[in-house]
């Protein structure tokens, strides 16, 4: 029954509060409700059994105590017109012609008039549940400014009224930036072990796909995680992390590979050249023997000039290490020191690099650095793998800790 619950959740909870949240216009009631909801059937289904539609019992259970709460506040009056509204908002959720409801979803949450990075925010939370450690983590800022973030994008919604709907056709491409990287997101979170996320964003670039087919950015997402995903079985050895370099390349799923540069090539046949043409390119160059590090170095620059992000920077320096030393790729990122900190990448890339160039008293203090950072357990091994090797002089030089390792 726990199995049961825990996948309805998971298909259903998203769906669920951004309806409440449209006839509402209250995120933070319809997430209360919508907890209550699935409280209740956590207490009563083991007993009397799932119901033959959980959705609609979850619905009206999650609604009955919206106004239960409405009723406490006596506002029952003012809001009836919004329920009969969210009535109406949900019948025409269900007659779209969307290839995935969980994509529906998507489009419906990344409102325009909320800012992007809130957009994104809000949707990875109605969408899958992620929590504010983690939506902070993907945004690289402390899980107190997005908890905050996530509180004025709530208040916005409720004192302008945002409406939650599906939007037409003609304005989806204006939400689409928003959908792409709460996609994008979805999988990063899914690489590092969660296989089900990892899952369930190629799902939905897919459909993407589907619903967009003229898109070059919406090939090229799909392409990216496609390429970096047929990785997924020779990634660990053992509960190991293992390297690009150190992977056993017979394990890498070569028709994924195929089916992902197969999308790349649609993206630049539609013109693409945007951020996730050029990521899917640079995903596809690491897939040959040997790597073409000049050419990945040349991408993550055009990369770097597009986004103005510091992070495809630490991955150009990696790339200018391979070409040029240890020595030219460490100088990139004493310059990139200031704005990521905190990046537990950026500390493990420099003790890798100092690791290659002898100096064992700078890399053990980076890896210490990111072990402290890092939250996942196989990282950490690994991390703890290389201090281990650094304290008994047995380390040798290796390809540096990528980010898309």
């Amino acid at each position: 029954m726990v199995a049961t619950l825990d996948h309805i959740f998971r298909e259903e909870w998203g769906r669920i509060l951004a309806t409440l949240i449209g006839f509402l216009g209250d995120f933070d009631l319809a997430e209360e409700a919508a907890q209550e909801a699935f409280a209740i059937a956590a207490d009563r289904w083991p007993h009397d059994g799932v119901p033959s539609n959980p959705r609609a019992w979850l619905m009206t259970t999650a609604r009955n105590r919206a106004m239960d709460r409405i009723r406490r506040e006596r506002a029952l009056a003012a809001r009836a017109n919004l329920l009969a509204a969210g009535n109406r908002s949900e019948e025409s959720m269900n007659t779209t012609t969307f290839p995935d409801e969980r994509l529906e979803l998507m489009f419906t949450c990344c409102h325009p008039a909320l800012a992007i990075d809130a957009q994104v925010a809000l949707t990875l939370r109605t969408l899958g549940g992620l929590t504010t450690d983690e939506i902070a983590r993907a945004f690289l800022v402390p899980e107190q400014t997005m908890a905050k973030r996530l509180v004025r994008a709530k208040n916005k919604i409720k004192a302008a009224r945002i409406p939650f709907r599906v939007p037409p056709a003609h304005l989806l491409r204006e939400r689409l930036e928003a959908v792409l990287a709460v996609v994008y997101l979805i999988f990063n979170e899914g690489y590092g072990g969660r296989d089900e996320l990892a899952a369930e964003a190629i799902w939905l670039g897919r459909a993407l796909a589907v619903l967009l087919p003229d898109e070059p950015e919406v090939h090229g997402l799909l392409a990216m995680m496609l390429i970096h995903d047929s990785r997924r079985e020779a990634r660990f050895r053992d509960g190991e992390l293992m390297l690009l370099g150190d992977q056993d390349r017979s394990r890498w799923n070569t028709e994924q590979i195929a089916d992902g540069r197969g999308e790349l090539h649609r993206a630049f046949a539609l013109g693409g050249g945007g951020s996730y043409v050029l990521q899917a390119a640079i995903a596809s160059l690491h897939a040959e023997v040997p790597c073409d590090w000049a050419q990945i170095a040349a991408l993550y620059g055009r990369l770097a000039r597009l986004t103005g992000s510091p992070v495809v920077e630490l991955n150009r320096a990696i790339a200018i290490a391979e070409i040029e030393g240890p020595e030219a790729g460490l100088r990139i990122i004493d310059q990139l020191s200031p704005l990521l900190g905190d990046f537990r990448y950026l500390h493990s890339t420099k003790a890798e690099l100092s690791r290659r160039l002898g100096r064992i008293d700078e890399a053990r203090e980076a890896y210490l650095r990111a072990k402290f950072l890092t939250h996942d357990g196989i990282e950490r091994r690994f991390l703890e793998r290389r201090l281990t090797e650094l304290a008994s002089a047995t380390c040798s030089a290796q390809p540096p800790f990528c980010p898309k390792h």
